[in-house]
């Protein structure tokens, strides 16, 4: 259902609109004097015999252009790194997925521990004693021509776009267990090998589906970067947090190649919650169908789809936001309005609602929502939101406009409930 045309509304009254926001203008300034007990979001909302866990996801744009430079600058002592773990100690997320994260366990390590375990800004540290990175496909090369330039090699060509392998890689962190061994990952799945999938077409010639050609398909690989289940033990229950970072639907074509890639990415956790639609699904041990149909899940991440606007095939983003057994709360922010308001432009022709935008992307598209936190239908929402503040707050430096102090996205949270968990997750 298409929503009416975003209209120019005034300050004023951007700012007493009544949508939840993930920033408070009487949070404290920042400042160099820590203060433990400054923070953006209040903490989840008790729920007698129920843990309330919080699902974060946050595209951190924390990747660099050559390997190992993240881990260098993170020893340097980066600024960047520093502005994202506050952020990150101002929401408190227990459950948190980081996009756009060069994949280094060293790195990783670095961070959690002297970044999130240290006080940024006043705000307190944040311990996630429980993670999960892995391998993924961009940068790692095809051996093949896929970006079709006549060439053989470059960014382009590797399974997903990247200058070297785990650059634009993805790590969950969890203050709760994660249940190593029983860890999914899709890194190697074929987009071929998708029901259906959407193959994209060389419109030059009459053959269908033909911009690939046979040997490439034999290799090409679904995900741009990987799709991973990975359990989290939350007391005596199980949420499986599936976690993805679907391509940019844009950078090609009149093929359209990344945008029916980022499509069919976006389309595979739907069908893998779905018992009747997964039975082709295989992992990269060769463990094939999906998730049981009475488990408990968080699908996170950048999907880099908005369901209303930008350029991604029509329909993507829905297939999961309506799916039947996905909730979407649609998590909203003061902070994005009103910078819908002040950039004006395109977002002003925009069809979605200026609230729920999660990225401040530049003219066009403006800004859209394409970062998601998807709990199961039956997972109680206690709280939501996007952590963007107003310009009024002192918090709005973390965010910030072009050129971002972190990143073009923004945090999205969401409080669900974990039914049979314990009040305390034991």
């Amino acid at each position: 259902m298409r929503r009416p045309l975003r209209v120019a509304v005034t300050l004023a009254a951007a700012s007493a609109l009544a949508v939840p926001t993930a920033a408070s203008a009487d949070v404290p300034p920042r400042s160099a004097t820590p203060t433990p007990q400054a923070r953006a979001v209040p903490p989840p909302a008790d729920v007698p015999g129920r843990t309330v866990v919080r699902f974060a996801t946050y595209n951190v744009s924390l990747n660099r252009a050559t390997a190992g430079e993240l881990r260098a600058d993170l020893l340097a002592g980066d600024q960047q790194a520093r502005d994202v773990a506050e952020v990150v100690q101002r929401t408190r997320p227990d459950v948190l997925l980081l996009n756009e994260v060069d994949h280094d366990p060293e790195a990783l390590r670095i961070f959690v521990e002297d970044y999130l375990g240290v006080s940024q800004g006043g705000a307190e540290p944040i311990s996630y004693p429980f993670s999960f990175s892995g391998d993924v496909n961009t940068g790692l090369p095809s051996g093949y021509d896929l970006d079709g330039d006549g060439t053989v090699g470059g960014p382009g060509d590797a399974y997903g776009f990247g200058a070297f392998p785990g650059q634009y890689g993805m790590a969950v962190l969890s203050r709760y267990p994660v249940v190593q061994d029983e860890v999914r990952t899709f890194q190697t799945f074929r987009w071929a090998d998708m029901p259906g999938s959407r193959l994209p077409d060389d419109p030059s010639t009459p053959a269908p589906h033909d911009f690939y050609s046979a040997e490439e398909l034999e290799v090409l690989r679904l995900s741009s970067k990987s799709h991973w289940d990975v359990p989290v033990r939350v007391g005596a229950r199980t949420v499986h947090a599936l976690v993805s970072h679907p391509t940019p639907p844009t950078f090609d074509g009149p093929e359209d190649r990344n945008g029916l890639r980022n499509a069919d990415e976006i389309r595979f956790w739907a069908d893998y919650v779905s018992p009747a639609r997964s039975r082709y699904v295989y992992d990269d041990d060769g463990v094939t169908g999906g998730l049981g149909g009475g488990e408990r899940f968080v699908v996170m991440g950048d999907q880099n789809a908005d369901p209303q606007d930008g350029d991604s095939v029509p329909g993507a983003a829905e297939q999961l936001l309506d799916a039947p057994r996905v909730q979407d709360v649609a998590p909203t922010s003061r902070g994005a309005l009103e910078q819908s308001v002040l950039q004006a432009g395109a977002n002003l022709g925009q069809t979605g609602p200026a609230s729920t935008d999660t990225a401040d992307f530049s003219e066009p598209p403006g800004n859209l929502r394409v970062d998601y936190v998807l709990p199961r239908i039956g997972m109680r929402v206690t709280g939501s939101g996007v952590f963007w503040p107003q310009e009024e707050d002192p918090l709005f430096d973390l965010v910030g406009t072009s050129p971002f102090p972190t990143s073009d996205h923004r945090l999205v949270w969401v409080d669900a409930t974990v039914p049979g968990a314990g009040a305390d997750g034991s």
